[in-house]
C-alpha cells in the first residue's frame, strides 16, 4: 500500500494539467501513487500520454469537482490522500516531502496542513499568508479546540492532506463542490491536525473573467455554508468564535465588492445580517472604527444606511481620484463626446463593422465572413474599417470608414456586429446588445496572449491588462482545430464562446476549382509546367528588422529554370522597405509581398517553404508538400516560446541550412512517401474543422441565430476534396 495517493481531478483548464502531470511523472516515487480523475476528453488525452506511470479515471465533460474527487478517491489505495485540482501545481519535491511527513505522524492525526504559493495570470509564486500560522503551531499535533486560529488558513482543500480512513468516515461532509466548505469542514471534523510549514502546493487563481459568473443563488448559499459549519463547532466556544468572525468578514467583503447584483444584494445582506445576529457568540464584542460600524449596520439589517455609508466612502475616494486624473481626461473628453453621443442611439441590427490586420483592408477570415454574409444575410450591411492609405486599394463599391473620423465612431457605437481578426481599440465600448466576433488570423505555434509574459522578446510593449479588457469584449472566438481552441483558452482567458467551425478564409481551399487555380497562376506569370514554390517566412521578435534567411538568387539558380520562387515577406514589414524591394520581377523570383489575398498564392503554389509561420496550417488543407526551413529553431523557441515541438511534428521535411533546403527541393524528398505521411498526420491534427463550409457555419450561428445542432456538420476527412494541384490543372 502506498503511503500517499495524489489525486489530480478536474478538466484540463487552460492546459495547466499538462505541466502538472509532467512534473509528477518526471520524478516518480515508490511510496506515492498518482490517480487522475480526468474530466473531459482533453484531460483524458493529456493523462493518457503519461500512462502507465499513473492511473486514469476517465470522467465525462461536466463532472463536478466533488464527483471527480470522489471517483479519484475510490480508485486510490494510499494511506493518505492529497487532492490536487488539475489547474493547480505541486512544487518540485513536494510529494516526497508530504509522503515522508505523513509516514511519521502518530495515530489520531487526521489532517496534515501545508503551506502554499499563489499564482495568477500576471504573477507567479507569491507567498501565502498562511506561513506564520503554520509556524505558530510548530511540530505539535493539536486538536482544533486548542488552535482555533488555524481556521484562518486559506480554505483550500489542496492544502489539507487527509488520512484515507478519515476521508471515508466523513465523505458526505467533504464531498461538496463548495471547496471552502470542504476545506473548513476537514478541520472541524478532524480529531487532531498536524502542520507542515513547507510550501507544498501551488494555487493557480484563474482570471475571474474566464470563469462562469457566480450566481446570486451561490452567494446566498455561502451564508448557508457558514451556518452549517457553525453547527459543527457549536460545542467548542473558541472554534465557534473564530468561525463566526470569518463568516461576518467574508459576507461583508462579498457585499462591499459589489459581487451580488440587485435585487439579490438586499436579500444577501439581510440573510447575512440575520445569521450574524443568530450565531453571535455569547459575550461577543464588535470591533471599533469603520469596521464596527459596518458590522452594526449588518446586524441591524440596515440595508439603506449601509449603502449610504458605502457611497460616502466611495465619493471621498472618487474626489481624490478625479483631481489626479482631471488633466489627463480633458483631452479625451473632447475626442469622446461624439462617440458617447452615438452610444446613446439604438443599436442597428442591420449594421456590421469588419476589420482585419489593424485596418489594412478586406482580408483574412473577416473577408470570407463578409462574402458569405452577403449571400446568406443580405439584410446586414457591412462597413469596413480601413486606413486612409489603404482605402484606394479596396474593391470597388466597398463601404468603409477611416479610423478616427466621426462616421468611424458612429459605426462602432451603433453596429450590432463587430468582426475583427485582431482587436478593436481599447476605447471601443462593448454594448450589451452588440456582438463581437474574434476570428483570429492563424493557428498558434508560437506563444500568444498571456503566454507571452514569460518571453520578454515577445512581450515587449504589451499591456496585458489592456489586452484582457479587449478580450473580455469577445462574444465569439473562431477556431480551426481543437489545439487552437485550447491554446486560446489559456492565452486569452475569458467567457467568450468558442466557435469550433473552421477558419472561413480556408474555405477557398475546398471550393476553388481548376479555373481559379489556372487564373491565379496566369496573373502571377507562372507558365504551365513550371513548379511554383511559395516561400513565406515569419517575423522574429528578437530581430529589429527582417533578416533574409536565404540567398534567394542562389536558391533559384540551383533549382533551375523549371522552378519559380514566390517570395512573401511578413506583413509586419513594408514591402517597399524590405530586403525584397531589390528583387526584380523575373521569371524565377517574384516578390509577392504586396499580393492579396494570400490564399490565391497558396492555390498557385505547388509547394510551400516556411519556417514558423501559421501559413503552414492553412496550406496543409490543400494536401500539397510543405518544407520547413528552421535554421534558428532553438533561438526562436527560446525567445518566442512555442506550444509544441515543430521539429517532432513537422508537416514535411525539415531543412536546417540552405544546402539542406536545396537538396530537398532538387530531389523528390519534398514530395516522397515520408513527406506525405508527415503531412497526413499534420492535417489530421490541425485541419480538423476546415472543410469548405466554415464561413457558412459562423454566419448561420452568429448573424442568423441558428443553434449549433442545425449547422452543417464538419465533413469527415475522407469526404473533403481540396482544390486541384497545379500539375493537375496544367497537365
Amino acid at each position: 500500500m502506498p503511503q500517499l495517493s495524489v489525486i489530480v481531478h478536474g478538466p484540463n483548464t487552460q492546459d495547466h494539467l499538462t505541466g502538472l502531470l509532467d512534473s509528477l511523472v518526471a520524478h516518480p516515487l515508490p511510496d506515492v501513487e498518482v490517480v487522475v480523475a480526468a474530466v473531459g476528453d482533453w484531460a483524458r488525452e493529456t493523462a493518457g500520454l503519461h500512462a502507465p506511470q499513473l492511473q486514469v479515471v476517465p470522467l465525462p465533460d461536466g463532472t463536478s469537482d466533488a464527483a471527480a474527487r470522489a471517483a479519484g478517491a475510490a480508485r486510490a489505495t494510499g494511506r493518505w490522500l492529497h487532492f490536487v485540482r488539475a489547474k493547480d501545481g505541486l512544487p518540485p519535491g513536494s510529494p516526497r516531502t508530504v509522503a515522508e511527513r505523513t509516514a511519521r505522524l502518530p495515530d489520531g492525526v487526521d489532517v496534515l496542513l501545508l503551506d502554499h504559493l499563489r499564482s495568477t495570470w500576471r504573477s507567479s509564486a507569491l507567498p501565502s499568508a498562511d506561513g506564520p500560522l503554520l509556524a505558530r503551531a510548530g511540530r505539535t499535533e493539536p486538536a482544533l479546540a486548542d488552535s482555533a486560529y488555524l481556521l484562518r488558513l486559506t480554505p483550500l482543500l489542496g492544502t489539507r492532506v487527509l488520512r484515507a480512513g478519515f476521508w471515508r468516515a466523513h465523505e458526505d461532509h467533504l464531498t461538496t463542490d463548495d471547496e471552502p466548505r470542504a476545506a473548513l469542514a476537514a478541520l472541524l471534523l478532524a480529531g487532531r491536525v498536524s502542520c507542515l510549514p513547507h510550501i507544498a502546493y501551488e494555487d493557480r487563481r484563474l482570471r475571474p473573467a474566464s470563469l462562469p459568473p457566480v450566481t446570486p443563488e451561490q452567494h446566498l448559499a455561502a451564508v448557508d455554508r457558514y451556518e452549517a459549519l457553525l453547527d459543527l463547532a457549536q460545542d467548542r466556544p473558541a472554534v465557534h468564535t473564530v468561525l463566526y468572525e470569518i463568516m461576518v468578514r467574508d459576507c461583508l467583503r462579498t457585499f462591499a465588492r459589489g459581487a451580488v447584483p440587485e435585487p439579490a444584494a438586499r436579500e444577501f445582506f439581510l440573510r447575512a445580517g440575520s445569521a450574524a445576529v443568530r450565531r453571535r457568540p455569547q459575550g461577543y464584542r464588535r470591533p471599533g472604527g469603520p469596521e464596527g460600524v459596518r458590522r452594526s449596520l449588518l446586524e441591524e439589517g440596515a440595508y439603506a444606511r449601509y449603502r449610504a455609508f458605502q457611497a460616502a466612502n466611495h465619493a471621498r475616494r472618487a474626489v481624490r481620484s478625479t483631481v489626479r486624473a482631471g488633466r489627463r481626461q480633458a483631452g479625451a473628453l473632447v475626442r469622446d463626446r461624439q462617440y458617447r453621443a452615438a452610444l446613446r442611439r439604438p443599436v442597428d441590427p442591420h449594421l456590421a463593422v469588419f476589420s482585419a490586420y489593424w485596418s489594412r483592408g478586406v482580408a483574412c477570415n473577416p473577408a470570407a465572413l463578409a462574402a458569405k454574409l452577403a449571400e446568406l444575410a443580405p439584410h446586414v450591411h457591412p462597413v469596413w474599417v480601413v486606413t486612409a492609405r489603404n482605402a484606394a486599394l479596396l474593391p470597388p463599391g466597398t463601404d468603409h470608414v477611416v479610423p478616427g473620423t466621426r462616421r468611424y465612431w458612429e459605426a462602432l457605437a451603433t453596429a450590432k456586429y463587430l468582426v475583427n481578426n485582431v482587436n478593436f481599440p481599447n476605447a471601443v465600448v462593448k454594448r450589451p446588445d452588440a456582438v463581437h466576433v474574434q476570428t483570429h488570423h492563424g493557428t498558434p505555434l508560437k506563444r500568444m496572449g498571456l503566454d507571452q509574459m514569460a518571453y520578454p522578446a515577445a512581450a515587449q510593449g504589451l499591456d496585458f491588462d489592456a489586452l484582457l479588457e479587449r478580450v473580455d469584449k469577445w462574444d465569439y472566438s473562431v477556431s480551426a482545430n481543437s489545439h487552437t481552441t485550447r491554446m486560446w483558452e489559456r492565452a486569452y482567458p475569458s467567457r467568450y464562446v468558442s466557435l469550433d467551425h473552421g477558419y472561413p478564409r480556408n474555405d477557398v481551399y475546398y471550393t476553388a476549382g481548376a479555373d481559379e487555380v489556372r487564373a491565379v497562376r496566369e496573373r502571377l506569370g507562372i507558365t504551365p509546367g513550371r513548379r511554383a514554390v511559395l516561400y513565406a517566412p515569419t517575423h522574429r521578435d528578437y530581430e529589429a528588422g527582417w533578416t533574409p534567411r536565404l540567398d534567394l538568387a542562389a536558391l533559384a539558380d540551383r533549382l533551375g529554370e523549371d522552378t519559380v520562387l514566390l517570395v512573401r515577406a511578413h506583413y509586419f514589414y513594408d514591402s517597399g522597405l524590405s530586403p525584397l524591394a531589390g528583387l526584380r520581377r523575373s521569371g524565377r523570383v517574384i516578390d509577392v509581398s504586396s499580393y492579396d489575398p494570400v490564399e490565391e498564392l497558396c492555390l498557385a503554389a505547388d509547394a510551400l517553404v516556411t519556417d514558423y509561420s501559421s501559413i503552414m496550417f492553412d496550406y496543409a488543407n490543400l494536401d500539397r508538400p510543405i518544407v520547413i526551413h528552421a535554421d534558428d529553431w532553438e533561438t526562436y523557441r527560446t525567445t518566442r516560446g512555442v506550444y509544441f515541438d515543430l521539429m517532432a511534428e513537422a508537416p514535411g521535411p525539415v531543412a536546417r541550412t540552405q544546402d539542406d533546403l536545396t537538396e530537398i527541393l532538387a530531389t523528390d524528398a519534398w514530395r516522397d512517401e515520408g513527406a506525405a505521411k508527415a503531412r497526413a498526420a499534420f492535417r489530421r491534427r490541425f485541419c480538423e474543422f476546415d472543410d469548405g463550409r466554415a464561413a457558412e457555419r459562423v454566419v448561420r450561428r452568429v448573424f442568423l441565430g441558428e443553434d449549433e445542432a442545425s449547422l452543417p456538420p464538419v465533413l469527415p476527412p475522407e469526404e473533403r476534396t481540396p482544390a486541384p494541384a497545379p500539375q493537375e490543372v496544367t497537365a
